[in-house]
């Protein structure tokens, strides 16, 4: 078993993530397929759309029987037809010849570009004006020009968003294979902590972790199970991992990750079926007693107790952890550049995460930090970020450009 607080680096435990796989493959209907994880390659099953169609209300033209027209000179066509929507045109338009169309119509044979309407006078039943000319190609999308067959158009491990599900859609994909949601378990430990509906008597605390943990899980696309409060005790701890780890792909552990003589995480991964410890101390703070264990095929997370030290771990190292598990290829938190409101000390030997909140204010966005002890969660409910003070330095002085990765 690794020695306590032989802590480990940020970047150190990121690079486990290889250690563990994604969830299996499911197929869902297109409807339920919002944010979920392709599991295939995606290639056009066809040229899309499919032929040449106008992007514009006008005439279906040869573009060069407009060249050189204007208001003074206007170039006069004949109408020799008008396109059906939805139907394959009949005839061909020739030279000097024009066909009324509108947007989303299919060109007719011989035209190879559109007038818009604004740019054209009626003379008369079977005759227009066109006063500005067009090049070929002019206000048409060809029958290839969003996807040509066989054309690999959505990679495997891509989180589906409304226009990824628009380009399945014209696949004609009913059904597509995604990413299975994982299933991540979360225990509370701990003798002073009660559930939310109990009033805490003298030395208690409401069960926080749970609902903020199972929060964030829902957000990283997992399916939390909550099971509850586990007393101190070695066996109650033990089951309950056992119950977690049967039902799950991932199973966070609350408390009992720091020293202390009733602390039991390490013991009960000591005490599991083909446990090994990964990480026991990061350089990180808040979180630095965080536990990363490989229990089989599933990570096991050992994070502390206080809600602040439990919320940073799980931004900065577990939630990419559970992207892995649902295939996304590409979970990049997002982030803001900003100036410091103010310094802010910070120890050597540990990558610092400061809560701020944005501020703008002439044309700058500022962040402003927001001070507090780790148990506090209103320092969270106040912060709109984290900003990361380097591990060998020892603070950031005021108007110091940093990033805020946003929550």
């Amino acid at each position: 078993m690794k020695e306590f607080f032989n802590v480990t680096t940020i970047e150190a435990v990121l690079a486990l993530r290889q250690t563990f796989g994604p969830v299996v493959s499911q197929s869902v209907s297109l409807e339920q397929a919002l944010n979920r994880v392709l599991a295939t390659d995606v290639a056009a099953d066809r040229d899309i759309p499919g032929f040449d169609r106008a992007t514009v209300d006008g005439y279906a033209v040869c573009a060069a029987s407009t060249y050189g027209a204007s208001e003074g000179a206007p170039a006069y066509l004949t109408v020799v037809g008008a396109v059906e929507m939805g139907h394959t045109p009949g005839g061909t338009v020739g030279p000097g010849q024009a066909t009324r169309i509108a947007t989303g119509g299919m060109l007719p044979a011989g035209a190879d570009s559109v007038v818009m309407v604004e740019h054209t006078g009626v003379i008369d039943k079977g005759t227009i004006e066109v006063y500005r000319s067009v090049a070929p190609g002019q206000h048409v999308v060809t029958r290839d020009e969003d996807a040509a067959k066989g054309q690999l158009l959505l990679s495997a491990g891509i989180r589906l968003r409304p226009q990824e599900l628009g380009m399945l859609a014209a696949c004609g994909m009913k059904d597509v294979i995604v990413h299975q949601r994982p299933r991540v378990g979360i225990i509370s430990s701990g003798d002073e902590v009660v559930p939310v509906t109990v009033d805490p008597a003298p030395g208690q605390v409401r069960d926080v972790n749970s609902h903020t943990l199972a929060a964030l899980v829902r957000q990283g696309g997992g399916v939390p199970t909550c099971y509850g409060i586990v007393p101190d005790r070695f066996e109650d701890l033990l089951d309950m991992c056992r119950k977690a780890l049967a039902h799950n792909d991932m199973v966070l552990v609350s408390g009992g990750s720091s020293v202390g003589t009733r602390d039991l995480t390490v013991e009960v991964l000591g005490a599991l079926e083909q446990s090994r410890i990964l990480v026991h101390g990061v350089s990180i703070s808040p979180g630095k007693p965080t536990i990363l264990a490989q229990c089989g095929a599933k990570p096991f997370w050992g994070l502390p107790g206080h809600v602040t030290s439990t919320m940073v771990v799980f931004m900065v190292l577990v939630r990419p952890f559970l992207s892995r598990l649902t295939g996304w290829i590409n979970d990049a938190p997002v982030r803001v550049p900003a100036r410091l409101t103010r310094n802010v000390a910070s120890a050597q030997g540990r990558v610092d995460f400061v809560r701020v909140a944005l501020r703008h204010q002439a044309g700058e966005t500022w962040a402003e930090p927001i001070l507090g002890a780790s148990g506090l969660i209103r320092t969270m409910v106040a912060a709109d970020g984290l900003i990361a003070i380097a591990l060998n330095d020892e603070g950031l002085e005021q108007g110091a450009a940093v990033e805020v990765m946003l929550f």
